[in-house]
């Protein structure tokens, strides 16, 4: 090799290196650059965190002194991962929302929420198909937790019943059915379209999803008030909350801090058990006629307890379906059933009888406004509560209520309580002073209705007769007096 080559492969290789160097340098700079820029963003978006953080605690009127809530990077990163979960319903962020994520988070509510977990894989995706089929968010599904626990029997001290805590009258309103058979509040597919349709007509109303949340637990007449009182056009709920019930101002951030413990259990060491309460996989049939749930759960080799835990709107172990309203039977799958016996066993007809009675009010509240009157029943050795309610003109719902009994069973010498609605001393002083051409008095006797007794008096009317004697609903108990206008 010549000097003029060996000095132009020195050159060459002193050139690489300086070259190499030179994107070194450039790589090392970009990387600065780009960190600092990533670090300056971050900063920049955690000062608009806390700035955030600071102008809600003068958003939530349950601060008495706004100088006295301290927020911390902890709640930086809860507002992030919220933001994070954030769909179509705003999950907002305050002390508030932060106590119910605190509380949430102990150890002791681990344990319910590793059971909601377990729930939820059997109930969230019939909650998912009602709340998507009627149009509304998804993330609602975490109202049941806040309202029942996924206690499809979960009966509230005024009376709401089911995973959604329907009240009698609204529960009507959005037409699920409630007799001596089936109380369709506690079914987990009609409740759900019903709570579905509620939040869509409560969206439509107040524009704001939280506020439609607030007006399922206190009612729309409340929230409407308290959009009155707070005095701005098209509030949010946190400028509404002020004004709103105690209760309903503890639901709302419930409901937010349910959507965080769930979009993040994993991070709170939150997971579904093992083994799941209830079987995953079910076929769903409609029943056309009256059959016992006893038999079916023998044709599909199931304990009947097991039939029961998968529909548990039925009062009793029989299916109330009729060619004009079939009824829904959910079969969890739990072994090769021969098809044959399952076939068998629904034409096979329940004979009990099919006579269907309207389950009275169990609205503690309207109780409370309705005169009664109330005996005591001695259970007697081989009564049952069906029969009793019979003897009463009552029915099993309204004993089990009326005495907080959870199931069926009773014992011999056992005391009942027992309400029948009767006359209003207010009533019963304008009948004495009534002029006895227009009025008669009428003692209901075992059998009677409303309507043959309206027949039995020309000019006599249902509805006259439930408006004279305060009545509420069709129930009459025999030995009731009624004032009957004759026209």
């Amino acid at each position: 090799m010549n000097y003029k080559n060996m000095s132009f492969l020195a050159l060459s290789t002193i050139f690489g290196f300086l070259t190499v160097q030179a994107q070194d340098d450039n790589i090392r700079a970009i990387n600065d650059s780009t960190q600092s820029t990533i670090l300056h963003s971050t900063e920049k978006q955690i000062q608009s965190i806390f700035q955030q953080l600071d102008s809600i605690k003068f958003v939530y009127a349950g601060e008495k002194n706004v100088d006295d809530v301290i927020f911390d990077i902890e709640d930086v990163h809860y507002v992030r991962r919220l933001n994070a979960l954030q769909r179509e319903i705003a999950l907002n962020y305050n002390a508030h929302v932060r106590n119910y994520i605190d509380l949430y988070s102990t150890k002791r509510y681990q344990s319910h929420l590793t059971k909601m977990m377990g729930l939820s894989q059997y109930y969230f995706p019939i909650f998912e198909k009602a709340l998507s089929d009627i149009g509304v968010p998804t993330e609602l599904k975490y109202l049941a937790i806040v309202e029942s626990a996924l206690n499809p029997h979960a009966v509230s001290r005024v009376g709401a019943t089911g995973p959604w805590q329907f009240m009698h009258g609204t529960a009507k309103g959005y037409d699920l059915t409630m007799n001596n058979y089936i109380d369709e509040r506690k079914d987990p597919y009609a409740s759900s379209y019903a709570a579905a349709r509620y939040m869509k007509e409560a969206y439509t109303e107040f524009g704001d999803w939280l506020l439609a949340i607030a007006s399922y637990n206190c009612g729309k007449g409340a929230v409407k008030r308290a959009i009155a009182r707070c005095g701005k056009f098209n509030p949010n709920y946190w400028e509404v909350s002020p004004f709103l019930p105690r209760e309903t101002r503890n639901y709302v951030p419930a409901f937010i801090a349910m959507n965080y413990m769930f979009g993040y259990a994993e991070m709170h060491q939150i997971k579904a058990p093992d083994q799941l309460p209830l079987n995953l996989f079910t076929e769903t049939i409609m029943v056309d006629k009256f059959v016992a749930l006893t038999e079916l759960a023998k044709a599909l080799d199931i304990p009947y307890e097991r039939l029961k835990e998968h529909n548990p709107a039925y009062k009793r172990p029989v299916i109330n379906g009729s060619t004009e309203a079939p009824k829904r039977l959910v079969i969890p799958i739990e072994g090769a059933f021969k098809t044959a016996d399952l076939y068998a066993a629904l034409q096979t007809s329940s004979t009990v009888d099919g006579k269907e009675v309207p389950a009275a009010t169990d609205d503690v509240r309207e109780a409370r406004a309705t005169r009664t009157s109330s005996s005591y029943h001695a259970v007697r050795k081989g009564e049952t509560l069906d029969r009793i309610a019979s003897a009463n003109g009552v029915t099993v719902q309204d004993l089990k209520s009326w005495n907080s009994l959870s199931t069926a069973t009773i014992r011999p010498g056992q005391r009942l309580l027992v309400k029948s609605a009767g006359v209003s001393p207010k009533l019963a002083q304008k009948t004495s002073t009534a002029k006895s051409s227009r009025y008669v008095m009428y003692t209901v006797r075992k059998g009677d209705t409303l309507s043959a007794i309206a027949n039995a008096y020309k000019g006599a009317t249902v509805r006259q007769i439930k408006a004279d004697n305060g009545i509420r609903g069709t129930l009459l108990k025999p030995g009731t007096k009624l004032k009957i206008n004759k026209g």
